[in-house]
């Protein structure tokens, strides 16, 4: 059974740093394209950041170039998104999901597109206080 797990958010002043983490279990990382999303109050949900298979290329929104950071770690099965820089618009419920997708499909996604992330996990809410 394939399952993602988010955790890591909080409150936290502008300007400064948080790490989300996305445990994942049942698929291998050189199937599963990894990405992180957002959705604000009120507003779509947004492509964040995203991690190729086979721990490939990472792909970033133009609205994070920069300050975040998308990483893996194989052996716990984890995949980090480091957050610096913080704006108050970065508050939103972030969640990661995995799809069986191209590398080009990656990278679109991570700048808003929605191609064939099958799994989902519960999201974690980043606040970030002016």
């Amino acid at each position: 059974e394939v399952q993602l797990q988010a955790s890591g958010g909080g409150l936290v002043q502008t300007g400064g740093s948080l790490t989300l983490s996305c445990v994942v279990s049942g698929f291998s990382f050189d199937d599963y394209a990894i990405g992180w999303f957002r959705q604000a109050p009120g507003k779509e949900r947004e492509g964040v950041s995203c991690l190729s298979r086979r721990n490939g290329g990472r792909y970033y929104s133009d609205s994070v170039m920069g300050r975040f950071t998308i990483s893996s770690d194989i052996a716990k099965n984890t995949v980090y998104l480091r957050m610096s820089s913080l704006r108050p618009e970065d508050t939103a419920v972030y969640y990661c999901a995995a799809g069986r997708i191209s590398d080009y499909e990656c990278a679109q996604n991570a700048q808003g597109a929605n191609y064939g992330m099958a799994y989902w996990g519960k999201g974690t809410l980043v606040t970030v206080s002016s």
